[in-house]
């Protein structure tokens, strides 16, 4: 029951850091403005967490081995290679909506690891970005996507699905599963053979 509690309070803090920093971004935000966004005296959050460092270093990599797990997932199904395209957009695209604030500060303030952490980040990204571009290559091999630069089209694909943090919010008068078919339209309908 206390191991739950302490997590909890873990979790409370992680969550509320990852808010603040994406606000303020890492570096504009000090501990007492963690400890008075979760309720707590600064000193007494050192006994959930480290330093703000470490939050920096969970929130990051846990972002990452999210992105990662699920491309590793997708790689092994048996499918079309649009459909895998398909389902690894939309699963970015719920990532997003349902985390934003830890994706933003996964792709913004990573740079502010400390190493060797900073270093082991950087190389999950690319790990990711060749993983997601086999699935383009292996796409244009087998005829069902258009024979294009696969890295114009790697980044193309990540940079329209990158506004959704900034822009999405519940109330816009679109659903996750509308957003996420209406990105789809757009961005698979130019890749797909016809």
């Amino acid at each position: 029951m206390l191991k739950t509690k302490k997590s909890a309070k873990r979790e409370l803090i992680l969550t509320e850091a990852a808010k603040l920093f994406k606000d303020r971004g890492y570096s504009g935000t000090s501990m007492r403005d963690l400890a008075g966004q979760v309720g707590m005296e600064a000193a007494s959050m050192y006994n959930h967490i480290k330093s703000k460092d470490e939050l920096l270093d969970t929130i990051c990599f846990r972002i990452s081995d999210t992105y990662i797990s699920q491309l590793q997932d997708i790689e092994q199904q048996g499918i079309p290679f649009s459909e895998k395209l398909s389902s690894l957009v939309r699963l970015h695209i719920r990532l997003m909506v349902e985390d934003g604030a830890a994706v933003s500060v996964a792709n913004h303030d990573w740079k502010y690891l400390l190493e060797p952490r900073l270093t082991e980040f950087k190389q999950a990204r690319k790990t990711y970005e060749k993983g997601f571009a086999s699935l383009i290559e292996a796409g244009i091999a087998t005829g069902e996507f258009r024979p294009i630069n696969v890295s114009v089209a790697l980044f193309t694909v990540l940079s329209a699905v990158r506004w959704v943090e900034l822009w999405y919010r519940p109330g816009r008068g679109l659903s996750a599963e509308e957003l996420e078919s209406n990105i789809l339209t757009v961005l698979l309908g130019g890749l797909e053979q016809r």
